[in-house]
């Protein structure tokens, strides 16, 4: 049985103590900013019919979680969305926790815009067929996030297993859905070479060596013991270096870890450019129109 269907003993939350609700990993959130540009643009409407009025409360009634608190449309349907909903992907789960009163809090406009925007960015990536196995959710919960199980992550954020099982679907397809619009590939970050001991600054080791030759790549001829080539990323910075096979100082290690990570760093650049554009492109065919909710 799968660690998704497993049946778990769900208990509902104490009255007062909000369930801690997995956060969305950075790589995949779209800025609300995004969507908040949106209305300076006429995309996005404050107020108007089919959307609840709350005029400036900050609760709900538990009657009053199915309230309709916007509604978006796209492509001439339009969708509406609930308090409860948003509240069930804030908390992490469909056992809402209460305030000591009874009553609830009112999801704020931007916990309502991270909410559609998710909906439609998800929405998108399934008409072109993108989705997420067991076997990608689960090598995601181990080699991503360091956890053994859905059941460890689910515990460590006081959420069911159901919700983070989804939330972690979501971000599988998230990935595949960047990789399939970015052209961008992402290096692998490096990691900062060891510091040598007091009074070897200068000793050329064959660790370092290791080393900068990992990060040279392809612009290193380990049979020449020499560059490969002169025209790559590396060559300008490194070039007044010694280095061999065999040995590198740290100074070298220093250098070409200063130019993998700025290496990194422009990637990371272009791939959010290249990122953005596609949100701000799939965004701009959709309008929402919120009530009047709190901030």
């Amino acid at each position: 049985m799968s660690e998704k269907n497993q049946a778990t003993e769900n208990k509902a939350p104490e009255q007062g103590k909000a369930a801690r609700g997995l956060p969305t990993p950075a790589w995949v959130v779209i800025a609300v900013a995004t969507l908040v540009a949106g209305v300076l643009a006429g995309h996005f409407l404050l107020g108007g019919p089919g959307t609840v009025s709350l005029n400036g409360r900050t609760t709900l009634a538990a009657g009053e979680l199915d309230s309709v608190v916007a509604t978006y449309s796209e492509g001439g349907a339009t969708t509406s969305v609930t308090a409860r909903e948003v509240l069930e992907e804030i908390q992490g789960s469909s056992e809402l926790s209460a305030n000591e009163d009874g009553t609830y809090d009112v999801p704020s406009a931007s916990d309502i815009l991270s909410y559609v925007q998710n909906k439609v960015i998800l929405a998108d990536a399934e008409t072109r067929g993108i989705t997420a196995t067991e076997d990608e959710v689960n090598d995601f919960v181990t080699n991503r996030m360091g956890a053994s199980s859905i059941a460890d992550v689910a515990s460590s954020y006081g959420i069911d297993e159901d919700a983070a099982y989804k939330v972690i679907a979501d971000s599988v397809v998230l990935t595949k859905l960047q990789d399939e619009v970015v052209t961008v590939e992402l290096p692998e970050y490096p990691a900062a070479p060891e510091e040598p001991a007091e009074g070897e600054e200068d000793v050329a080791t064959a660790e370092y060596a290791s080393y900068v030759i990992g990060l040279l790549g392809d612009e290193w001829d380990a049979d020449a013991n020499d560059w490969a080539r002169t025209d790559g990323t590396y060559y300008a910075t490194l070039s007044g270096y010694d280095i061999s096979n065999d040995a590198a100082t740290y100074a070298a290690a220093s250098a070409a870890y200063s130019v993998a990570s700025s290496a990194y760093q422009t990637a990371s650049t272009q791939l959010n450019e290249e990122w953005g554009a596609y949100t701000d492109g799939v965004l701009s065919t959709v309008s929402i129109q919120l009530g009047t909710i709190a901030e």
